[in-house]
């Protein structure tokens, strides 16, 4: 059933993009007038999910404005579109073909595999395949910077961790996250909850928001949010009952100003950013591409919605902690390497 319905959007997306004077999503084959074509597929989240995808978006929105490139976007829905979605782009020859997120690495590697002559990106996924960039981050450095944060302004002495969808991605989050706390307070009480299993879990804030409070009534006043769209809920769940979140991937201390410690940045939004800049300058490059602190890669955010909840002598801390890390004399622990 799932294979039919995957051939019955591909047929309609082929047929869409035949049909005449049609541009659509994916725009006309030879109407660009020599610029460069970037296509983005988003996860099921959608590009306003305020965190991962959003960031994404951002970075290729500014590409757009900046740089001589055509930019089309899908937001699949479902994962079922997410192949047919792809195909479509690489069926027009786009230039530069975007996935994001780990979930669309399979996916990828086989259509990359098919179109060995166009160039691809992916975000949290590895391809084994020269015309694919693998944009990859070191969040259990950034994490770690904000449990040290979390550990140090608590007043309970307890805090938490809501993670979207239970795989080892987001374990990277959640260890680090605890290696940094432990690090700033041995003593400190984490609790930890996932949303789910499956894809469904990055876009369910009522759940998100029904384990924040489950944690609070346990006596967590900071709660680190690794939850896609479902971390919303957890923003909610805070305000309501005047406790603090720290959100992820972009900066979201602006979601609920007040409430918000800092943000755990992933920069998506420079690594996407950097890989159409590339492709425009003819330097674009398979492999691996890492971001972690040594690079701004991760950091955590201070601005005016948060200055006044983190103590300077906690940023000092952390400032002072992370250039030990970047010089190799704290080791973080990475749980997808473990794996």
């Amino acid at each position: 059933m799932q294979n039919m319905k995957t051939t019955i959007l591909f047929i309609l997306i082929g047929a869409a993009l035949a049909a005449p004077g049609c541009s659509g999503a994916f725009g006309k084959r030879d109407s660009e007038g020599g610029r460069k074509r970037v296509g983005i597929v988003f996860d099921i989240g959608g590009k306003d999910d305020k965190s991962f995808n959003a960031a994404a978006w951002e970075g290729v929105k500014r590409a757009a404005k900046d740089l001589p490139i055509v930019l089309r976007n899908v937001e699949p829905g479902d994962p079922t579109s997410i192949e047919p979605s792809m195909r479509a782009f690489a069926e027009r020859s786009y230039d530069l073909i975007i996935g994001v997120g780990f979930a669309q690495a399979p996916i990828m590697n086989d259509v990359a595999r098919d179109y060995p002559n166009l160039k691809f990106a992916i975000i949290d996924g590895v391809i084994d395949t020269s015309n694919v960039a693998c944009l990859i981050f070191k969040e259990h450095e950034g994490s770690f910077l904000v449990g040290m944060i979390a550990a140090r302004v608590t007043k309970s002495n307890k805090i938490g961790f809501v993670g979207g969808m239970d795989i080892p991605l987001i374990h990277k989050f959640e260890t680090g996250y605890e290696e940094g706390a432990r690090y700033a307070r041995p003593n400190v009480q984490i609790f930890q909850n996932y949303v789910g299993v499956t894809d469904s879990a990055w876009n369910n804030p009522g759940k998100g928001k029904e384990l924040a409070k489950a944690q609070i009534e346990r006596g967590a006043d900071i709660i680190f949010q690794a939850a896609g769209n479902s971390g919303l809920g957890v923003f909610d769940a805070v305000e309501e009952d005047n406790k603090l979140v720290i959100g992820v991937d972009s900066n979201q201390d602006w979601v609920k100003p007040g409430f918000v410690l800092t943000s755990m940045i992933k920069r998506v939004d420079v690594a996407v950013y950097d890989t159409v800049k590339e492709l425009v300058e003819g330097k674009f490059t398979g492999g691996i591409h890492s971001y972690g602190l040594e690079n701004d890669g991760v950091a955590y955010a201070v601005d005016e919605y948060n200055k006044n909840l983190l103590p300077q002598t906690v940023i000092d801390e952390v400032e002072r902690t992370k250039k030990e890390i970047i010089a190799g004399r704290i080791k973080v622990t990475d749980a997808m390497a473990e794996k």
